[in-house]
C-alpha cells in the first residue's frame, strides 16, 4: 500500500506562497529524485517521521551532525540545562573556552579557534585570514568540492549545485571569482602545472581532504601529500574543509587519519550536536591575524551561542568516550550496507559504484570508478531516484540526491540495517 503524504503536500503547497521553491535549502526540494518534499515533525534515535506519521530509518542524519542518531538524551540534557540560564548573551562564557580547548586537543592542525554559525562562514572567514596572513589574493580549489554559498568559491561546486547541474550561480560578480582556480580534484599532475605557474601568488589551497559534496570521493595515494609539499615551501597555506569529515572520521577529523596537517582547518556540523555552530582554526600564527588581535576583521551575534556550544560539547565528550572501537563500529555498519548494497546491484546486473570511508558511503550509479567530479558526473542520476523512491516507500530515507552521502549513527541497530538490506534488495529489483 502507498504510504499518504497527504500533509506534506498540503504544507508544501503552502510553503511556496511564502519561500522560494517552498524550502529553505535546495536539496530538501526533492528536484533530482521526483515528488513533492517530505516534511518532518520529530526525530527518534535512527528513525525519523514525517508531518503524516511515517517513520523512516534515516540515512541522512541531518547530513552528518547526528552522529549519535536523533535526539540524543545527554545531548538535549545539555542543552536544555544551558537553555535554562539563557539562550544567548553577546558576550563571553566559560563554555566557549572548554569547547575550544577540547578542538585544539583534537583536531592536530589547530592551536587557535575561532567559533561561528555555519560552513559557509568559516570557510569564507578561513580564506579572508589565509589572504591577511599572506598578503596574496589567489585561491585554488577543486571541481566537486562544496565549501559553502560564498560568491568566490560557487565555481563548479559540489552539494545542491551538483544536484541541478549548475556549474556555478547566477548573482555572482564575474570580478569575485577571478582570484579563484577551479581544478580537478586528485589531479597531481594538473595541480603541479597550475601551482608552478602561479608561483608566489597563492594564499592558500583549500579542498575537503574526503570530498562529501559530489558524492563520497577519497583522496588517491600522494594527493594529499603533493599539495602538503608544494604549499609549505612555496609560503601558500593549505586549508583543509572538514566542516562534512572533522570529527565524523575519526576525533582528529580526516586529518588524523590520513597522517596530513593542513595550516586552517574549518569544522562544522559535528561539534554543535545538531545545532548550527563551526569554527575555524589552524596555527596560533595564522590565527593571530584575526580582530582583536590582527587586521583580519570577523564577527558574529550569535557565534558560540551557550545552546550550540553545550550540545557540542556534550556530543565530543561522548565521542571521547566512545574511543577508536565506536569508530570502529560505525564503519562496520556502513560497510555491512555497503557489500549488501553492491551483492544487489550484482544479482541484478545494474552497475555501481560504491565509495566509503569511515561511516560514510555514496552508491553512484555508474561503471567507471568515482575519483573525480568528472567521473561523478557519469553516474545516472535517474536510475538513484529510482532507488531513491523505492526506498522511501519502504521506509528507508536516504539523501534526495545522487551526489550526497550517506551516513551511519551510533543509533543505527542490527536490526535497522537488516530492515535496510531487506528495502535495498527489493529495490534492485525494480531497476531492472
Amino acid at each position: 500500500m502507498s504510504r499518504n503524504h497527504s500533509k506534506s503536500a498540503a504544507l508544501y503547497a503552502e510553503a511556496v506562497q511564502y519561500i522560494p521553491g517552498g524550502v529553505n535549502s535546495p536539496v530538501r526540494a526533492f528536484k533530482s529524485v521526483g515528488g513533492d518534499p517530505l516534511f518532518m515533525e520529530r526525530g527518534v534515535g535512527s528513525h525519523i517521521y514525517d508531518v503524516d506519521g511515517n517513520g523512516y530509518i534515516d540515512y541522512v542524519m541531518s547530513w552528518g551532525p547526528l552522529i549519535f542518531g536523533h535526539a540524543a538524551p545527554r545531548i538535549l540534557e545539555a542543552i536544555a540545562d544551558a537553555a535554562s540560564r539563557g539562550t544567548s548573551f553577546g558576550a563571553s562564557t566559560a563554555a566557549e573556552v572548554a569547547l575550544a580547548k577540547r578542538i585544539v586537543a583534537a583536531v592536530p592542525s589547530i592551536e587557535k579557534v575561532r567559533l561561528v554559525s555555519s560552513g559557509t562562514e568559516a570557510v569564507m572567514s578561513a580564506v579572508r585570514v589565509a589572504r591577511g596572513f599572506t598578503k596574496r589574493d589567489l585561491i585554488i580549489k577543486f571541481e566537486g568540492n562544496y565549501h559553502g554559498h560564498s560568491d568566490g568559491f560557487l565555481a563548479k561546486s559540489g552539494s545542491g549545485l551538483a544536484t541541478f547541474g549548475l556549474p556555478d550561480s547566477a548573482g555572482v560578480p564575474a570580478n569575485l571569482t577571478r582570484d579563484t582556480i577551479t581544478l580537478p580534484y586528485n589531479d597531481i599532475g594538473a595541480f603541479r602545472e597550475a601551482f608552478a605557474a602561479h608561483k608566489g601568488e597563492v594564499a592558500c589551497v583549500m579542498l575537503e581532504p574526503v570530498a562529501g559534496n559530489m558524492g563520497v570521493v577519497s583522496p588517491v595515494a600522494g594527493f594529499l601529500e603533493t599539495l602538503r609539499e608544494l604549499t609549505a615551501a612555496d609560503g601558500a597555506l593549505l586549508l583543509f574543509d572538514e566542516v562534512i569529515s572533522g570529527f565524523r572520521l575519526s576525533v582528529g577529523g580526516a586529518q588524523q587519519m590520513l597522517g596530513v596537517t593542513p595550516d586552517l582547518t574549518t569544522l562544522g556540523k559535528i561539534i554543535g550536536g545538531g545545532l548550527p555552530l563551526a569554527a575555524y582554526g589552524g596555527r596560533a600564527d595564522i590565527m593571530d591575524v584575526v580582530s582583536p588581535v590582527g587586521p583580519v576583521y570577523q564577527a558574529g551575534t550569535l557565534s558560540g551561542n551557550p545552546l550550540a556550544v553545550a550540545a557540542g560539547l556534550e556530543q565530543l565528550t561522548i565521542l571521547e568516550e566512545g574511543g577508536p572501537e565506536m569508530y570502529d563500529d560505525l564503519t562496520r555498519k556502513i560497510g555491512r550496507l555497503a557489500t549488501a548494497t553492491q551483492a544487489a546491484a550484482d544479482r541484478v546486473g545494474v552497475p555501481v559504484q560504491i565509495n566509503r570511508i569511515g561511516s560514510m558511503m555514496t552508491t553512484f550509479f555508474t561503471d567507471t570508478p568515482v575519483t573525480d567530479y568528472a567521473t561523478a558526473k557519469t553516474a545516472d542520476a535517474a536510475r538513484y531516484a529510482k532507488l531513491f523512491r523505492s526506498l522511501l516507500e519502504q521506509g528507508v530515507y536516504f539523501a534526495p540526491s545522487q551526489f550526497e552521502a550517506a551516513f551511519a549513527s551510533t543509533a543505527h541497530t542490527e536490526e535497522d540495517l537488516d530492515a535496510t538490506i531487506t528495502a535495498v534488495d527489493k529495490a534492485f529489483d525494480g531497476l531492472v
